[in-house]
């Protein structure tokens, strides 16, 4: 998935997500030592975890993301530690006391050789005894090829855009693809469309267990929500918390 399309809208749609905010804050003074963030996104979560004074690292492939989090940084007073770099195989001299992927980060690794690739990869860069945390959506979704607005609106520089979406689902291959339609219109009425497509790979609870497993890690505590509590129907949010698992003789 190339998020340099996508960014400015992503931007938009996401700039005012708060819901993970403090769980991540909290979790992340608690450790008191260097923060890795997977997928930083335009910066929402790294900016907010540096003005706490998290020694916090951002990962993220899109260039033009970056430049979203560089910007922000800049409006905001901040030195931001951002890197370029793939989940899978970005290389850094340096091991975290945690590791953070938050809003469906994980959601972008589509195939379990993928997958495990990321998380072996990670794993390696967490100090002994060093946690990841992350949370992925309940895959619960909507009404399927039906065009629906959510809410979406948003004005700037004297002009509407609403956006709309379509859901696809491929249930063999726990893919979900959402493609959105963000309509601005401008002066005299004219209207321009825009056009996005967003593919996520969704998981269940126990797939993740045994990833984590695989990968090298403890059995996770499984939350159903950022503010704690069992993983229930009415979930929407699953939030793992894990440890790297040490092996003895062979580390």
């Amino acid at each position: 998935m190339n998020y340099d399309e996508f960014a400015d809208l992503y931007d938009h749609q996401y700039d005012l997500y708060r819901d993970d905010l403090h769980f991540y804050g909290v979790l992340s003074e608690r450790v008191g030592g260097p923060v890795l963030e997977i997928g930083a996104g335009t910066g929402r979560v790294t900016a907010y975890l540096s003005r706490r004074g998290v020694d916090i690292t951002g990962l993220e492939p899109s260039g033009r993301m970056l430049d979203k989090a560089r910007a922000r940084a800049g409006r905001e007073n901040l030195s931001l530690k951002l890197v370029q770099g793939d989940v899978k195989t970005f290389r850094l001299d340096q091991q975290f006391a945690l590791v953070i992927a938050p809003f469906n980060a994980l959601m972008h690794l589509y195939t379990p050789n993928e997958q495990l690739a990321a998380l072996e990869n990670i794993r390696t860069h967490l100090r002994p005894g060093g946690q990841l945390v992350f949370d992925l959506s309940v895959p619960r979704y909507g009404a399927q090829a039906t065009m629906r607005h959510e809410g979406e609106t948003f004005y700037a520089d004297g002009q509407r855009t609403d956006v709309f979406l379509i859901q696809r689902l491929d249930e063999v291959q726990q893919r979900v693809t959402t493609d959105y339609y963000a309509d601005t219109v401008g002066e005299g009425g004219v209207l321009r469309r825009r056009f996005f497509s967003l593919e996520q790979r969704y998981f269940t609870r126990y797939e993740v267990e045994w990833l984590l497993r695989c990968a090298g890690f403890e059995s996770p505590r499984v939350q159903g929500s950022f503010q704690g509590g069992p993983l229930e129907a009415s979930s929407e949010t699953m939030v793992f918390l894990t440890k790297r698992k040490e092996v003895l003789g062979t580390e």
